[in-house]
């Protein structure tokens, strides 16, 4: 079964690196109904491998390629592959890319984001299986320190926080694979002094980063008021 995803204004194509070609128009009343919605836009072919629902999220790599349709709605017979379409990967360059510090996640943020990522499903589902992570846009940072005593020049970091937008494919065993949209916070305090640093994540489903934004300043503190012990 192939899945179609109408797409008014073209924006599904451009998306991915593609080829066009001309093909013979399926007689398929689901494809032909999407142009009909789609007028001057594209149907994308979604390949139900890696997607279940063609209404909710679609990684990039989840589509085969798109139809492009006239003004009238009807398909042109001009068919856009996708040279991306493949396994879903993840994908954190909007954490990674911004010229943002990140040093208090370790080496590697992208991999210390997704074991958070990852530890917060498993908390709730033991056997939770993530397959892949999309960073969906610029998360919200903040950073806050105080003048080091002995250099009134440099400062030391002393708390960091990020909330970062995600769709993520997690499979387990009762449910089988699903699809998450949402955002991950991470919160650390007490940075310059290891020995009693503090880590706090949420994983909050269905918000926005507005949402999740708003209240990262008070997340931030109030790992202040906890007992002590790290939690992740």
């Amino acid at each position: 079964m192939v899945n179609w995803a109408g797409n008014g204004g073209g924006g599904n194509v451009g998306r991915f690196g593609s080829r066009s070609r001309r093909k013979g128009i399926p007689n398929e009343p689901a494809l032909l109904a999407a142009a009909a919605e789609n007028p001057g836009g594209s149907v994308a072919e979604i390949d139900p491998t890696y997607i279940d629902d063609p209404n909710g999220y679609v990684p990039p790599e989840a589509i085969r390629g798109a139809w492009l349709v006239d003004s009238s709605g009807k398909l042109t017979g001009e068919y856009q592959e996708n040279l991306r379409h493949g396994v879903p990967q993840d994908d954190f360059s909007k954490l990674t890319d911004p010229d943002h510090w990140l040093g208090w996640l370790g080496d590697d943020p992208a991999t210390a984001v997704r074991k958070g990522i990852e530890e917060s499903l498993r908390a709730q589902v033991a056997d939770a299986v993530v397959e892949w992570v999309k960073i969906l846009e610029t998360p919200r940072f903040l950073t806050g320190g105080r003048r080091h005593s002995e250099d009134e020049q440099a400062m030391l970091v002393t708390r960091a926080a990020l909330a970062a937008p995600f769709a993520l494919s997690v499979r387990t065993t009762q449910h089988g694979r699903s699809i998450l949209l949402g955002v991950f916070s991470w919160a650390a305090v007490n940075l310059s002094s290891p020995e009693v640093r503090k880590d706090r994540h949420w994983f909050d489903l269905g918000v926005g980063l507005d949402w999740a934004g708003e209240r990262l300043q008070g997340r931030i503190y109030e790992i202040d008021g906890e007992d002590g012990t790290v939690e992740r």
